[in-house]
């Protein structure tokens, strides 16, 4: 029986959480909040050491216990079965927040969290503002559709600085046309443009948690890093945390990839001036990177619409929300054949003025 790691309030002696808005541990019963720092220090003079077992009973099949483990809470002592990866939860017997023991660890201990900044009721606030920006949105779904449940996950990171040398070069073009007289000219002129530079990259986030859409996770961003601290886990109580499960090296292969375009698109801005610029030749060089493995608050929203599952995300820091909507397609097609008879108009126009000249 794996152990389970909890954070007892000082006075009252329940569950405390960590809470976004003090930046401290606070309890949900008595109120009392507590430092990180304090807290910390309180739970090194007095460790939690009751452990619980597991009775004599029916014995897992090694088939069932694939890819999961099970835990005693050692409030109610039920038992919580959890994903392997999963590292902070919630027991569904007595509802005390819990951090599962060794999941964070030796080399799963992260580096550095961002704690969360902003709370549930910000996410539900941040999730209705984001569908009245939706112009194609059904306009049934915003009070018809079922929030089934908002969650604050911490989701694993690896982040990399990266140095990249990168060299581009380009074939551009520029177009003068004059009139002189009753006769137009053109003129073109050919350029080959060369483009080097070294560019420093630095904690560039991708998510190693294989239950988290990767296409979401980088919409949310950006992450500021001036709010990272180094990672302790009380900041993971009253939250869902997961471990990561993709390793460094398969990340840094899709880091490298951004950092590749990233690199290009920089180059290909001081290209300036020109009508066409084509590329004819990139070369980026990663000269060196350094990792850093961290937990990035994020708030998961999940909603219910004709039967149709539909999930969105906000950054836990910034407010940033992101999510598939449906569209309302009579209003979208409205919106298409308006703008073709409003195009229409304007060509039929110009045309009647030419037949005029």
């Amino acid at each position: 029986m794996s152990d389970l790691k909890e954070y007892k309030c000082p006075a009252c002696g329940g569950a405390m959480e960590f809470d976004s808005g003090s930046q401290k541990m606070k309890c949900p019963f008595c109120d009392t909040e507590v430092s990180i720092e304090e807290f910390e220090q309180e739970q090194k003079k007095n460790p939690e050491e009751t452990r619980w077992e597991a009775g004599n009973g029916a014995q897992w099949k090694e088939d069932e216990i694939s890819g999961m483990a099970v835990y005693s809470c050692q409030s109610c002592g039920g038992e919580i079965t959890a994903d392997k990866t999963t590292g902070a939860t919630t027991c569904p017997f007595c509802g005390n927040r819990v951090v599962l023991k060794g999941q964070f660890e030796g080399e799963l201990r992260p580096d550095y969290i961002i704690p969360f900044k902003l709370d549930k009721k910000a996410a539900k606030a941040a999730y209705y503002k984001h569908l009245e920006k939706k112009s194609f949105l059904p306009k049934v779904f915003s009070f018809e559709n079922h929030i089934d449940e908002i969650v604050g996950v911490y989701v694993p990171f690896w982040l990399f600085d990266v140095d990249a040398q990168a060299y581009m070069t380009y074939n551009a073009e520029r177009i003068r046309t004059w009139r002189q007289g009753n006769k137009e000219h053109t003129e073109h002129e050919y350029y080959h443009v060369d483009r080097a530079g070294g560019i420093e990259f630095e904690h560039v986030p991708t998510d190693c948690s294989r239950k988290m859409d990767d296409a979401l996770m980088e919409a949310i961003e950006p992450y500021d890093f001036k709010d990272a601290v180094p990672f302790q886990t009380p900041y993971l109580a009253g939250y869902v945390a997961d471990r990561y499960d993709v390793n460094m090296e398969e990340c840094m292969g899709r880091a490298t990839n951004r950092i590749r375009q990233s690199a290009e698109d920089a180059l290909r801005e001081t290209v300036k001036g020109y009508q066409t610029v084509t590329t004819t030749n990139r070369q980026i060089n990663i000269m060196s990177a350094q990792y850093w493995y961290a937990m990035y608050p994020v708030w998961v929203l999940n909603t219910t619409w004709k039967g149709e599952k539909y999930t969105f995300a906000m950054n836990g820091q910034t407010g940033k929300m992101v999510g598939d909507l449906p569209a309302d397609q009579g209003a979208f097609w409205k919106f298409v054949g308006l703008r073709g008879v409003i195009l229409g108009a304007i060509i039929y126009a110009v045309m009647w003025i030419v037949t005029l000249i």
